[in-house]
């Protein structure tokens, strides 16, 4: 057996031929537990237990197409392997903009506070973005969910980074959980914002991801938006900013009613493919 076999079978499937090699190298990977080198080297892999295995993960991929990160059960993110399965979205390349992002506002307020900044993470998810932020800087991140099964997948990926009292998690909806008088420097979310009239367009790979962190109820998909936007002045700290992941056009929107709000220095970046992906805010 070799990984041609295993992307042919992926093709056959409808995967497309780019990423059927990334995704028969990373099922051929876990499976054998080899390294990039090895896959290079090694064009032949000898039989045993795992063949069975490999071949049945990658025929479920290309009959059902079950995300590839669900069957292997992690998803890589800015460098580490997070857990991942159908309660939690798995993470994205666009995201690490704003984990880069938010790092960088968490260094440049940290030459102005000397204790350690606390940062809130709305909807956590896997804790990806919660657990990257506490691992890059000094701060402590609180990462919030309405999933408890989130929340337990979020708690799993911190104790595998060694992240205690770093990377903490808490059920709560949006800021209903958050205690009185606890505030936060920085305030970051990827919230919903998939409107229902995008249902029907998005890849059969997005029908294994839960609903509740892709979709909003609203026709413009900035409900949650609106909802974190309006109380998140109320737990920043003065001059504590608010950041956003972005759905396509959705920039405007998020900026007005940011300014509605009051808040200052927002700024937007893009994406690789030119997409305003990410909007902060100072309060």
């Amino acid at each position: 057996m070799n990984i041609k076999e295993i992307e042919k079978i992926l093709i056959d499937g409808g995967i497309e031929a780019n990423e059927a090699k990334i995704e028969a190298k990373m099922l051929v990977k876990h499976f054998l537990g080899l390294c990039a080198t090895d896959l290079m080297i090694q064009e032949e892999f000898e039989g045993g237990k795992w063949r069975a295995d490999l071949l049945q993960a990658a025929n479920l991929r290309a009959s059902t197409r079950k995300p590839i990160q669900h069957i292997i059960g992690f998803a890589h993110f800015m460098g580490e392997d997070f857990i991942v399965n159908e309660n939690v979205l798995i993470p994205r390349d666009e995201t690490e903009i704003l984990v880069r992002k938010a790092v960088e506002i968490v260094h440049s307020l940290s030459t102005i506070h000397h204790s350690p900044l606390k940062v809130l993470d709305i909807g956590t998810g896997s804790g990806c973005i919660a657990c990257m932020i506490a691992k890059l800087t000094n701060a402590q991140v609180l990462g919030v969910d309405i999933s408890t099964d989130a929340l337990q997948i979020a708690l799993d990926n911190s104790s595998k980074l060694d992240l205690f009292n770093k990377a903490i998690f808490r059920k709560s909806d949006i800021f209903s959980n958050i205690h009185e008088g606890e505030k936060f420097d920085l305030i970051v979310s990827n919230p919903p914002y998939i409107p229902p009239s995008e249902r029907g367009k998005l890849q059969s790979e997005v029908g294994f991801e839960p609903e509740l962190a892709l979709f909003t109820k609203d026709d413009d998909g900035v409900e949650f938006y609106d909802r974190i936007i309006k109380d998140a002045p109320d737990y920043l700290n003065e001059n504590g900013y608010l950041l956003f992941e972005l759905g396509i056009e959705q920039a405007d929107k998020v900026k007005s009613l940011m300014e509605q709000r009051a808040f200052k220095d927002i700024g937007i970046e893009k994406d690789l493919v030119h997409i305003e992906r990410i909007i902060w805010g100072r309060k």
